[in-house]
């Protein structure tokens, strides 16, 4: 057996047993040197940063080895992207690493780890949303064949502009007599509330169908934040406005304005229009973000040049091992994290440091993955490779810090947790003191009252000014080259 079909961990041999990577699912030759002992049984790994990752947390590691296989038969690195046990090599990935998995594959985001800005500890296979502050889920690691336009943004622009179609022209039906247009004149107060109904019934329940289901969510699992409001305060403007058409007489004179009973709905069509724009905003940030990411893991070069007993050959980052040696002819990038064995050569590191002056390198010399080697061919030996390398823990990096969420985010979470009980329980304290204290029909005020403080503690500011902040803030951050 030749040195190069040692290497190709992605492809059982046949004359040699073999091994499950639990961490990223690779197939890995069962004698590997990376190995580890737990609760009796004997696990081996593709990389040092599988190894670490068992190491940290081997229950964990092993219970989401479980959890994904059971539910799609496939594997990831912490999210890289899904590779199916037994596969060539060409399919899978390691670690954070670099995949040459094509768009044509199965859908790498339904295998993904998905986890929360807000709450790292929520994990789950595939996209959703976080069952205690209610943010949309975003993947650990940015795939390279994901480069077209976010599923979840597509879906929400959608909703979005639908959401505004329809708003407007409600907005302009219910608050056309501020500025003198009077609609309600040209059309009977019936049609006027049947109109205004067929207009928000789909923004509430389409547009706004995923920004209930949160709030449903929140009230479930009773980690109250924004959401629960959006949905407590819509819903009851638009349950209120659907009683008014339907029974216009249970509603007290006393709260008919030019002697008509008020309607609810362009409330409830805004509020979530808005809130769908501050989920527009976000999502927007970070797919821009993302791009960015997916730029830094272009500086890698798909392939290397392998030297075997045999001669030279071409295989993928995947296959490569730590003591591999390869051949970086000029103008080409360095493939991994090594060390220079034979030759040298001016090497270009202004990925790394900034600096636009090549760096010149020997024998001995360590040289970095994706710097450009420009000037003599070198001889190297891998020593850092996968989720190992210098390039791929700074994507890593930027991953994690893509993720993470400003002060003011936590801060708008800190403050909904306390304001929603709140708004319900001002809400509840209206209806018994209408009940108890207000005039006939006393029921019906109390219903009317505290539907008003709910419809008015809707806090539609809070679900676009925090998103407008974080879009700022990105693309100042982008006008600097800062990611």
């Amino acid at each position: 057996m030749d040195h190069a079909e040692k290497h190709m961990t992605s492809l059982p041999v046949a004359d040699k047993p073999t091994k499950v990577d639990p961490v990223c699912g690779m197939t890995v030759p069962a004698d590997s040197p990376r190995s580890a002992e737990y609760d009796g049984e004997s696990y081996v790994f593709c990389s040092d940063g599988c190894l670490k990752k068992f190491q940290d947390d081997p229950a964990g590691v092993l219970a989401k080895r479980s959890q994904k296989e059971a539910s799609s038969g496939s594997s990831c690195c912490g999210g890289d992207t899904a590779v199916r046990i037994g596969e060539t090599s060409n399919k899978s990935s390691c670690c954070g690493g670099h995949s040459s998995t094509k768009a044509s594959d199965s859908p790498a985001d339904r295998d993904a780890i998905y986890t929360c800005p807000m709450h790292p500890e929520i994990e789950q296979v595939g996209p959703g949303d976080c069952p205690i502050c209610g943010m949309d889920l975003e993947p650990k690691v940015v795939l390279m064949d994901d480069e077209g336009e976010d599923k979840q943004y597509a879906d929400m622009k959608r909703r979005f502009w639908v959401g505004v179609a329809l708003s407007v022209p409600l907005l302009v039906i219910a608050m056309g007599p501020m500025v003198g247009l009077r609609i309600a004149d040209w059309m009977s107060q019936s049609v006027f509330g049947w109109l205004q109904l067929a207009l928000a019934t789909p923004v509430v329940f389409w547009c706004g169908w995923p920004l209930l289901v949160r709030g449903a969510k929140s009230f479930r699992t009773m980690n109250l934040n924004m959401f629960s409001l959006i949905a407590v305060g819509t819903l009851a403007a638009y349950l209120f406005s659907l009683v008014v058409v339907l029974l216009p007489g249970v509603i007290p004179e006393a709260f008919f304005e030019d002697g008509v009973p008020p309607l609810y709905f362009e409330a409830a069509a805004v509020i979530i229009t808005l809130v769908l724009l501050g989920q527009v905003l976000e999502l927007r940030a970070r797919q821009q973000t993302g791009g960015a990411i997916r730029e830094l893991m272009k500086l890698a070069p798909e392939t290397a040049h392998r030297i075997t007993d045999d001669g030279e050959k071409d295989v993928s980052l995947d296959s490569i091992l730590k003591g591999d040696r390869l051949r970086v002819r000029p103008g080409e990038k360095v493939p991994v994290d090594g060390k220079v064995l034979s030759g040298s050569s001016s090497v270009d590191e202004s990925m790394l440091s900034g600096e636009p002056m090549p760096v010149k390198k020997v024998e001995g010399d360590e040289i970095t993955g994706g710097t450009l080697n420009q000037t003599g061919a070198i001889v190297m030996e891998a020593v850092g490779v996968g989720g190992d390398t210098v390039l791929n823990r700074i994507v890593q990096m930027v991953a994690d810090a893509q993720r993470s969420r400003a002060p003011i985010q936590k801060l708008v979470d800190v403050v909904a947790r306390y304001f929603v009980p709140a708004v319900i329980v001002c809400s509840i304290a209206a209806f018994i003191g209408w009940a108890v204290f207000g005039p006939e029909p006393q029921l019906a005020h109390a219903f009317v009252a505290a539907v008003a403080v709910l419809i008015i503690a809707c806090p539609c500011a809070l679900g676009l000014a925090t998103p407008m902040s974080v879009m700022v803030g990105v693309g100042r951050g982008a006008k600097t080259d800062t990611l």
